[in-house]
């Protein structure tokens, strides 16, 4: 039997903290309001961040705190403070990416296990050598790595030093994040958790002598993203990285929606759980894929997995998302004897949709039906459902749990 790696979600507020958990996280990974790499996530304050690491550890579950930005001397001031204040809230470990935040945290709370971050753009054993003789207990590798090196830095790390790698979300143009571009052009530090994105955004190239003309840097019908990266997606290679030891999976999006992490958690979940009960299962179904795809997302990439990135380069050629469901609603309630759900919408519903039910309690495939009857809670029949997070009831043909989500596919 195979190793069961932790499977770590993105928990950009307590909501989607929740479906991280309900949808099959181990743990969850969260900011507080301060030296987080997320400023314009909805983030947690103490009084939030309690309440969430009490619900997370009444599940069985475990909740790391980001400490990741890279400060300035300013940012220093009531550092000590702060991951006292966390500590004390019992947290499972912190996520740093600054030695000078490592050096505080091992003054301020040495016994707190300490993650270094992608940001460190660890590459080689060496450098986890380092850390580990620093005190650091868990390394997250830098996105950069293919399977190669990932399986020498396993083979060469020490024995209670654990590996965590991201298999799923966004991705960086610049290693690890260590970007300067959207400061320059925007006044945003990405480095302090506030990136714009310049990356992403169509460029032309304009000659010194012909000011006011541009030209495509790489023309196509959308025009130029040189720098705009695609989507990492590993789901294909989760029982060939389950074979190293790998102690955790890591999915970024701390700030995509509550339906991206909970239908990513879903699949990552279920394929791990195969591989784990199932030495057999070595080739992934593309349904698991399919299933990803139901998510706003970019065009997919494997990334440096396989050593250089041939076909499926990293580059993409669109700053776009691709989105072909939309997030219907969420379940709240079901009256198994009359069959009726009580949903919040989160995107309009009408007669006669295809709605699909994604749920924590089924198997791989969620459930598919049309919309036939729906009603307010006063009673009053509904053609539509146009007001965003309304309370109403609809028609479900199967019994559905609370949580459950409700999405439909698009009109081309």
């Amino acid at each position: 039997m195979k190793k069961k790696p932790e499977l770590l979600a993105p928990a950009g507020n307590f909501e989607k903290l929740k479906y991280a958990l309900h949808f099959g996280a181990d743990a969850v990974y969260c900011a507080g309001e301060r030296y987080g790499l997320r400023a314009q996530s909805d983030n947690f304050n103490m009084e939030t961040l309690k309440e969430a690491v009490t619900y997370t550890h009444d599940r069985g579950k475990k909740i790391y705190i980001t400490v990741n930005m890279l400060p300035r001397n300013e940012d220093f001031i009531g550092l000590p403070e702060y991951l006292s204040q966390i500590n004390a809230l019992g947290i499972d470990g912190i996520i740093v990416a600054d030695p000078g935040v490592f050096m505080v945290a091992k003054e301020t709370v040495p016994n707190l296990k300490i993650s270094m971050s992608t940001q460190t753009n660890n590459l080689n054993s060496q450098s986890v050598l380092f850390w580990y003789k620093q005190g650091a207990r868990r390394m997250v590798l830098a996105r950069e790595l293919s399977y190669r090196e990932i399986s020498e830095i396993m083979a060469n790390k020490p024995q209670d030093m654990e590996i965590e790698i991201f298999v799923h979300g966004a991705m960086c143009i610049a290693y690890s994040g260590r970007c300067l571009l959207s400061h320059y052009m925007t006044g945003r530090d990405a480095n302090r958790g506030d990136c714009a994105q310049s990356c992403r955004w169509k460029y032309h190239l304009m000659e010194e002598q012909r000011p006011e003309e541009y030209f495509p840097i790489e023309e196509d019908g959308e025009g130029a993203f040189v720098f705009n990266s695609k989507d990492l997606c590993l789901i294909r290679q989760i029982p060939t990285l389950m074979a190293t030891g790998i102690d955790s999976f890591k999915i970024e999006g701390r700030m995509k929606s509550l339906y991206y992490v909970s239908t990513v958690v879903s699949v990552y979940r279920q394929v791990i759980d195969r591989c784990n009960e199932d030495p057999n299962f070595i080739e992934v179904p593309e349904s698991y894929v399919e299933e990803l795809q139901k998510t706003s997302h970019r065009h997919f990439t494997e990334g440096f997995f396989h050593g250089t990135l041939g076909e499926s380069s990293q580059n993409y050629e669109s700053s776009s998302y691709q989105r072909s469901y939309d997030f219907a609603g969420i379940v709240l309630d079901y009256d198994v004897q009359n069959k009726m759900a009580l949903v919040e919408q989160r995107n309009k519903i009408s007669l006669g949709d295809t709605i699909e039910i994604l749920s924590a309690s089924h198997q791989h495939g969620s459930y598919r039906q049309i919309v036939t009857f729906m009603k307010d809670e006063e009673g009053n029949t509904l053609q539509e459902v146009p007001h965003p997070q309304m309370h109403f009831y609809i028609k479900m043909e199967i019994p559905v749990r609370k949580m459950d989500i409700l999405r439909k596919p698009r009109h081309k």
